[in-house]
């Protein structure tokens, strides 16, 4: 074989290991990310039951429900299009309270409700996260 010949087919090689690791690594990621979803972006697309995502927005004045056994509670959120209810069984934050921002992370189960493995608060009253605020902003239910 040539030098030339050689040359080449290590390059061959080594174009095909680096796309082959790009695909596997793509493929492991896709299992474990989970994507940003607003009420409305899941009225007008709606989420395959079981898949891991995020569900941003405002808690909806008047849904927080607490159950018997203190630590499973659930509410509406909502970004001034549409509406999720939302259960969550566990330790909510201090700062979560309706009226405020929350993004929770979690699946849609059947029936369209979401089931929050975990819950996160804004931090102040200034305070949303940036996906939340600006699906809000376009929706128009929140002034910049």
């Amino acid at each position: 074989m040539k030098a030339k010949t050689q040359r080449l087919t290590l390059v061959l090689l080594a174009v095909v290991a680096l796309v082959g690791a790009a695909l596997l690594a793509m493929s492991a990621l896709r299992d474990q990310a989970a994507y940003f979803y607003t009420p409305g972006d899941v009225a007008r697309r709606p989420v395959a039951a079981g898949t891991a995502v995020r569900l941003g927005g405002m808690v909806e004045r008047g849904s927080l429900r607490r159950a018997a056994d203190g630590v499973t509670i659930d509410f509406v959120v909502t970004d001034g299009q549409a509406r999720v209810p939302v259960r969550f069984a566990g330790i909510v934050p201090a700062l979560f309270r309706e009226g405020s921002g929350v993004v929770a992370d979690g699946r849609f189960v059947d029936g369209g409700r979401f089931a929050a493995d975990t819950i996160l608060a804004k931090h102040d009253e200034n305070y949303m996260p940036p996906q939340v605020a600006g699906a809000m902003h376009k929706s128009g239910s929140v002034e910049p």
